[in-house]
């Protein structure tokens, strides 16, 4: 899953501030006065001026900033300490207060200060303002966190973003930057441009240290914020985004997709996309929230208890309601079968309890809705391995019984067609799988040296995996010892001047680089069962 960071995530914000920057009215005098108010001339005055003024961003300007800016932090809380009951005595001390954050989103443009800034012991007071009475405060230093942090200003300078970041989180960022949003309305089109920039201010964070997405899981409740905008009826850009940052934080955390699934994540992503089960999105902005959604479901769907959820909140049948629909969705739908039947035999015996095979086998046969409005180049050929991934996940969660009977009866019907269509892509795979190691051999000729883990994660890439896949099905498909499909199978070997020894060594190579992930006993269960196909055969 791959999550576009930087053009996507200026799109809203761009969008609410696309109107000249004005003060909020907490920021104007107590005369009325607003400081961007001003005359033509003056501001030609100040252009002019400016040219003369620009300095070298250096260690003698970020000392002066940060001693200007810790002098105008301290005025503010006095005048607010003195003048508790009257806000418009210490409203200029805000507005000084502003203009002293907004000076320091220069240092974006020297992120190699980084450190330095850290050693002044100013981020404390920084971050802890976001947490200023006046929420106006607040948002200017989630502007400058945005600045602070964003992907161009950090380019090349890996070590003092890392400096800048643990500093961050260590002095509570993740629970000021969370509790801030809380209280900003997206009616409000400053807050609303401030919930895009916390939202963005979280995603740099990750980016930066990728602990960071467990860490504000762990220590807000980010994600039942991020919950509560995805099931929002109608689409708009915060449910867009909201669904991003979700998908980022699950992408790489079993921690996050536990916690999640303990929260009702599961039904919470399922009624998103229910929500286009007989619909297409209406815009590419849409597609690509729904995508993020399936792609937090797929997610959701990698810890074992989750997939049980997933069952018993019929997101198998939605799936398949999905699939016949043939809409926008429809290769979704199959992504997240794949995700919740492999390992786990409850998903498969549903699937088949409620009349999947049908719909799966149409795919299988290559019949798959074609839309318009998904460019992808790939996207036929990676449905294709999603629907061979599928039918191998059916055959080992469905062992014995009358569903084993069906399934192996769908290779029957209509004169073995479908073996004819295994067969197929068997001859398919093999040769693109046999011409990449033809390169492969003539790199190594050229004196370019490949270890055999890199050769073989090669050869994955060129389609191995799905190629042992269906020699896995073809497995167990010979262990039914079913005379008509085993002849089926023979013949077709034999027309394409191949024998049942090519499918053995394919199994082979797959029984010896079987990992164990899921564990030695898994291993050790999973090899048996490749053995018995290779002997059976």
């Amino acid at each position: 899953m791959e999550v576009s960071n930087h053009a996507r995530k200026r799109k809203a914000i761009d969008a609410v501030n696309n109107s000249p920057p004005s003060l909020p009215p907490a920021y104007r005098t107590s005369d009325g006065y607003e400081p961007n108010a001003v005359d033509l001339s003056l501001l030609e005055e100040l252009e002019k001026s400016s040219h003369h003024q620009v300095e070298a961003v250096d260690l003698k300007t970020l000392k002066k900033l940060v001693l200007s800016f810790e002098r105008r932090l301290r005025d503010n809380i006095a005048a607010r300490l003195k003048y508790v009951e009257n806000p418009e005595k210490f409203a200029d001390s805000e507005v000084d207060l502003h203009d002293e954050l907004q000076k320091l989103k220069i240092l974006a443009g020297a992120p190699e200060l980084y450190p330095e800034l850290v050693a002044s012991n100013t981020i404390p007071s920084i971050v802890n303002l976001l947490s200023h009475e006046n929420a106006d405060i607040a948002n200017d230093v989630v502007q400058l966190l945005q600045d602070l942090t964003d992907e161009d200003a950090l380019e090349d300078n890996d070590e003092p973003a890392r400096v800048l970041v643990d500093a961050l989180v260590e002095n509570n960022v993740l629970e000021l930057l969370v509790q801030n949003m809380n209280r900003l309305s997206e009616a409000d089109l400053d807050e609303e441009a401030a919930i895009y920039a916390t939202l963005t201010v979280i995603e740099n964070l990750v980016e930066v240290k990728p602990a960071v997405a467990e860490l504000v899981c762990e220590r807000t409740k980010l994600l039942r914020w991020l919950v509560l905008k995805i099931k929002v009826r109608d689409f708009e850009g915060i449910k867009q985004y909201a669904s991003e940052i979700l998908a980022i934080l699950l992408q790489n955390s079993t921690a996050n997709q536990k916690r999640l699934g303990q929260m009702n994540g599961v039904d919470a992503v399922l009624e998103g996309v229910a929500m286009y089960k007989s619909k297409d999105p209406k815009t590419p902005d849409e597609e690509e929230m729904l995508e993020n959604l399936f792609d937090s479901l797929c997610c959701l769907l990698m810890p074992l208890e989750n997939k049980e959820r997933f069952v018993n909140a019929e997101g198998v049948e939605l799936m398949i309601i999905i699939m016949k629909q043939k809409k926008y969705a429809y290769g979704s739908a199959i992504r997240a079968l794949d995700f919740a039947m492999t390992n786990y035999p409850p998903a498969c015996e549903r699937f088949v309890d409620v009349m999947g095979l049908k719909t799966a086998f149409a795919a299988f046969m290559g019949k798959i809705p074609l839309n318009k409005r998904i460019k992808r180049e790939r996207y036929k050929e990676e449905l294709e391995e999603r629907v061979i991934s599928l039918v191998a996940s059916l055959f080992a969660g469905i062992l014995r019984g009358s569903r084993r009977d069906r399934l192996l009866s769908k290779f029957v019907e209509n004169e073995y067609e479908k073996i004819d269509r295994l067969m197929e892509l068997y001859i398919r795979y093999s040769d693109r799988v046999r011409s990449e190691a033809e390169r492969l051999d003539q790199l190594e000729l050229d004196d370019l040296e490949l270890d055999e883990d890199e050769k073989y994660n090669r050869k994955l890439e060129s389609g191995l995996y799905s190629l042992q896949l269906i020699a896995v099905i073809l497995g167990h498909i010979w262990c039914s010892e079913h005379s008509g499909m085993r002849a089926r199978i023979e013949l077709l070997l034999k027309q394409q001047k191949l024998s049942k020894n090519d499918v053995k060594e394919i199994l082979q190579e797959y029984h010896d680089n079987i990992g164990d992930v899921e564990g030695a006993e898994e291993k050790e269960r999973g090899q048996a069962r490749i053995q018995l196909f290779i002997s059976a055969m």
